[in-house]
């Protein structure tokens, strides 16, 4: 991949963003509704709590997403996207009966992973060029 493949306009990038925000929101909804089923399906049986916290933190970056479509606001979902990794990765254990779940949902994860990733530095580069201009005016 080229990082020219990645380059996006700035309307692209906050439309990416929006869904992005959208995509906290109802995840996150998902996570703190039914964390004991989510639970069952990886592996995490007594992790509910756990899993609701991701929860409440996947619903403040869709709102701060949705109400600011900051480059910021993106880079947290990437803070999450690593969190949720490192959890995920520790339900890889052999004796995980639901491993093969715990790798679909780290694929997911992963892309996800790339789309915020994209998105957040697509935002960061608009960002960065509006400063900059705005500073050669002054």
């Amino acid at each position: 991949m080229t990082s020219a493949s990645l380059q996006m306009t700035p309307s692209e990038s906050r439309r990416l963003a929006r869904f992005l925000g959208w995509v906290s929101l109802g995840l996150g909804a998902a996570e703190i509704a039914a964390p004991r089923r989510l639970a069952r399906a990886l592996g995490m049986e007594g992790r509910e709590p756990l899993l609701q916290l991701y929860g409440a933190r996947e619903i403040a970056s869709g709102v701060a997403i949705l109400s600011t479509e900051s480059a910021s606001s993106v880079w947290s979902r990437v803070g999450g996207d690593a969190l949720d990794i490192g959890t995920l990765a520790l339900q890889l254990r052999r004796d995980n009966p639901k491993r093969g779940n715990v790798a679909l949902a780290l694929a997911a994860v992963g892309g996800i992973t790339m789309l915020d990733w994209a998105c957040a530095q697509a935002l960061t580069t608009t960002d960065r060029r509006r400063n900059g201009h705005a500073a050669e005016r002054v």
